[in-house]
């Protein structure tokens, strides 16, 4: 079965834009998204409309007016149903958490104290609307619901566990303090990555790492085979405490950079700038060592090599580099990807790209509610798209 826009209605968009310019924007985004649900609609029923089909999952059953806010304006959808009515588009669904989560932060701040004309200017440039005191309570406790049963899911096995922190300021008590975000995500035995939780907190940073790794335990975590992360503040003390018997790997990337920046920024590691880059190139052929044992003999080489030109490097080395090791013992196929915490990174610059229009949150809640929005939007993908890894029953 194959589904086309039909080219009535990719022309009717052409034509309202050609006509009208940026202004029709939103009329034409309406147009599409209409057509694009009707398609999606297709296939979940796997039949074209009026297709004779043994294998139809149900019957379409007309469509439902909803109009929604969006950053261009009012929308005027047309929502598909089905006679079953398990049908809701993705094409609709996907993103409005996260909308709702960024007019719900901004209101916060307007009611919080932040200036108007601020919030008013990042309101207008990001939703393209106002937002009463009003909506922000009934959609405030609706969208917690939701993110809050999603936070507290319950787990089953997971393989390897990626954890990773960042920091956002929140106002407290008319101070302005730094609120550590720190995310799990999990590799499935069926090779998916999932965002297995997240939590903001205030507290100090052994208590709250503690906290977050029992509470995915409480949750059915269970299985993990290694954990990847950077050397953060308090977590090698709570992974010791929680998972006392589970592999860690230190990020080999936050390594070299760590590595880098003590080569840089204190001369007594590496005193000649020649140097610094044949000893980048060393323990980058530590990292590339095609087994442990090898990696282990290109390391005693290094510190072997600047003992006596560089005695803070060797020493350095010798003491942390072990820690970037472990990955040898996992399956060469999966070393590639789980020796770094990098795939976290476009799922930092989004939480970023979310967070940087204001310059602090007005509370820990607002903060972890656009979070958590964005993260249950990566985590639909990601499980039901490209598995990440082959793992082998």
């Amino acid at each position: 079965m194959t589904h086309h826009f039909q080219s009535n209605t990719t022309h009717e968009a052409v034509q309202l834009l050609s006509e009208h310019g940026f202004e029709a924007m939103a009329q034409a985004i309406q147009v599409l998204m209409n057509e694009a649900m009707r398609i999606e609609r297709a296939h979940y029923l796997q039949a074209d409309p009026y297709e004779r089909s043994a294998g139809r999952r149900s019957h379409a059953n007309g469509f439902k007016p909803k109009t929604f806010k969006s950053r261009l304006g009012k929308l005027q959808l047309q929502i598909p149903q089905t006679r079953d009515s398990r049908f809701y588009p993705s094409t609709s669904e996907r993103g409005e958490r996260s909308e709702r989560a960024l007019k719900l932060f901004l209101a916060e701040m307007g009611v919080q104290g932040v200036s108007k004309r601020k919030v008013a200017a990042i309101t207008k440039e990001l939703c393209g609307l106002d937002v009463s005191s009003a909506q922000v309570s009934r959609a405030a406790k609706l969208l917690d619901e939701e993110l809050d049963a999603w936070r507290n899911r319950k787990l089953d096995q997971v393989q390897y566990l990626v954890l990773d922190a960042r920091y956002e300021k929140v106002r407290v008590d008319g101070t302005v303090r730094d609120c550590a975000v720190l995310v799990a995500i999990g590799i499935l035995p069926d090779g998916h990555r999932s965002v297995l939780g997240v939590s903001c907190s205030l507290s100090e940073a052994e208590v709250h790492w503690r906290s977050f790794l029992e509470s995915l335990l409480t949750r059915g975590m269970k299985g993990v085979q290694c954990i990847v992360s950077d050397q953060h503040s308090g977590l090698q003390a709570a992974r010791k405490a929680v998972l006392p018997s589970v592999p860690w790997q230190r990020c080999q990337f936050h390594l070299m950079q760590n590595a880098m920046h003590l080569m840089h920024s204190a001369m007594h590691y590496i005193p000649k700038l020649p140097m610094r880059k044949e000893a980048a190139e060393d323990l980058r052929a530590v990292f590339l060592s095609k087994d442990q044992h090898a990696a282990q003999e290109e390391l005693r080489r290094l510190v072997a090599k600047y003992q006596t030109t560089a005695p803070s490097f060797a020493d350095w080395a010798e003491k942390n580099v072990p820690e970037g090791l472990t990955i040898f013992q996992l399956p060469a196929e999966h070393r590639k990807r789980m020796r770094t915490t990098n795939l976290l990174e476009r799922l930092n610059k989004e939480m970023k790209r979310r967070t940087k229009v204001a310059t602090l949150f007005p509370n820990e809640a607002s903060l972890l509610r656009l979070i958590t929005a964005v993260l249950t939007e990566y985590s639909d993908d990601w499980e039901t798209g490209r598995k990440y890894l082959t793992i082998n029953p």
